[in-house]
């Protein structure tokens, strides 16, 4: 069973309003978002970014 990639799309009505938001709220969202993804990484893509980064 095949599986779609998951896409994610924003309009450029949706990427104006988003410039015009606080950088401090950006930057919030930005640090909220990489905590999600840490937890939800496995530990072997976690190895690989390691690597990638040369930790």
């Amino acid at each position: 069973m095949k599986h779609k990639p998951l896409l994610y799309y924003k309009t450029k009505e949706e990427i104006e309003v988003y410039k015009k938001k606080p950088i401090k709220l950006k930057l919030q969202w930005l640090e909220v978002q990489m905590e999600f993804f840490n937890k939800a990484m496995s530990e072997k893509a976690k190895k690989i970014r390691e690597k990638l980064m040369g930790e």
